[in-house]
Formats: C-alpha cells, structure tokens, sequence
C-alpha cells in the first residue's frame, strides 16, 4: 500500500498555523504593553482605560481581559518588564560602590523621566485601590529589593556589613528616602541624592 501523505500534511499545517497563531499573540501582548506604558506617561494612571490601552494597541478590548484581569494589572506588568529589563546588578567587590549604582540608576530614572510621574500616580492609586497596591508591591518592589538583597547579603559574606543586619530594615531605610522625596517633591532626587544616601545608610550597617 502506498503511504498516505495526507497526514503529513495536515499536521505540518497544523504547525504552521499554531506558529503563526503565537507569532500574532506575541505581537499583541507586545502591542498591549507598549500602549500601557505611552499612555501612563502621557495622560497618568486615572486618565487612561483598558478601552484606550486597546485602541492605541490596535486591538479589541477582549483581547486584553484574556491575558488581565483589570487595567492595573496591565499596567504594573508593562513597567514591572521595563523596570527588570533596566535593573542593574553590579558586582563591583564593594557594596558601598554596588549600592550607589542600584540607587543611583532608580534615582535618576524616577527624578529626571516621565516613568517618575507614572509611578508617583500608580502610588497614589495604590492607597485606595487594593488591587492596584498589591500588583505594585508584587511586580515593582519585590525585584528590586530582591537585588538588593543580594547586595547586602554578598556585603556580610564579605566582611563590609554587620553579620546580624536585619536586611529587610536596611532595604527599608535605602528605598525609603527615594519614595519620600519622588512623591513630596520638596528636593532634587537624582544620582547624587542617592549616593550621598547610600554613604550614610552605610554607616550603620557596619561595625
């Protein structure tokens, strides 16, 4: 009997067809997120909708309720992905040194761009709308006190930091200056901001 190469076939156009299924579905997640993060920086987190996001995504607005639940999620994963795309993790020998590019790089980010707007409106929005405040606290903090983390632990492994630092508090009081001044605006927050911060916390944690 001859082989039947019908299947062959089909299957092979089953798998080009699932490629290029995923190939859009990439395409619009990337479209989805791009859109998110234009309009947070041009019109704040109050003055956009998933409606809008969909519209300058160039796709439906079921499309993006497959993949989120609401618009904040969409939104904080958009600049959760840039923020980890962007996050240092140098590895200098010094954590002193380390610490002030970690900080330095946010400071500058947060003080000298539109993302500082964004995130002081997502902030904002936080306080009200528990949603909001924990995709925030899950996709934007936790990676970088997650780096941060392991700075300070490769300090003690070093001899730089005290062995019994409580590490969450030490996280607290570097990140905590920052927020302060991101959302009072009463002074520049910049790289040398953060240096200088760096200097001082520093002190502490050592012997």
């Amino acid at each position: 009997m001859a082989p039947d190469d019908s299947c062959d076939a089909t299957q092979s156009e089953l798998s080009q067809k699932s490629a290029d299924c995923r190939r859009r579905s990439d395409r619009c997640h990337r479209a989805i997120l791009t859109a998110a993060v234009e309009l947070l920086e041009e019109k704040g987190y109050g003055g956009i909708s998933v409606e809008a996001i969909a519209a300058r995504a160039g796709v439906g607005k079921q499309t993006i309720y497959r993949w989120w639940p609401c618009k904040a999620s969409v939104v904080i994963e958009a600049y959760a992905e840039r923020a980890t795309q962007n996050l240092p993790l140098p590895d200098t020998g010094c954590v002193k040194t380390d610490l002030g590019e970690l900080l330095g790089q946010l400071a500058t980010v947060l003080g000298s761009t539109s993302t500082g707007r964004a995130l002081a409106g997502l902030i904002a929005e936080a306080q009200t709308d528990p949603h909001v405040a924990q995709e925030f606290r899950n996709q934007m903090i936790g990676c970088r006190r997650s780096a941060t983390q392991t700075l300070l632990q490769r300090g003690i492994e070093r001899g730089e930091l005290r062995p019994d630092l409580d590490l969450e508090l030490a996280i607290d009081s570097l990140y905590g200056p920052i927020w302060y001044r991101l959302l009072l605006q009463y002074a520049p927050l910049n790289r040398e901001f953060a240096i200088a911060l760096v200097e001082q916390v520093v002190v502490g944690m050592g012997f």
